[in-house]
């Protein structure tokens, strides 16, 4: 079973965005999409309600670490 690890920046984050780390990892474990990006880290996506949620993390052999998460409109990335 994966773990997941929060940065500091994105505990910061996701208080002040008001995203509950539950919603987080089930971004991650149960996406929309799931986008390759730069230095190897992947964007997961999923639209909840009238929003596009991505997280952007890194998976390592045992662990997600996780970037940063924030909510946009889901035609900015369509």
């Amino acid at each position: 079973m994966m773990k997941f690890d929060y940065t500091e920046h994105v505990e910061e984050i996701i208080t002040e965005r008001k995203l509950s780390k539950q919603i987080v990892e089930d971004i991650i474990k149960n996406p929309d999409k799931v986008i390759d990006s730069r230095l190897g880290r992947k964007i997961a996506q999923k639209v909840i309600g009238n929003k596009l949620l991505r997280v952007i993390y890194e998976e390592q052999s045992n662990a997600y670490i996780i970037i940063t998460a924030y909510s946009t409109k889901p035609e900015r990335y369509r």
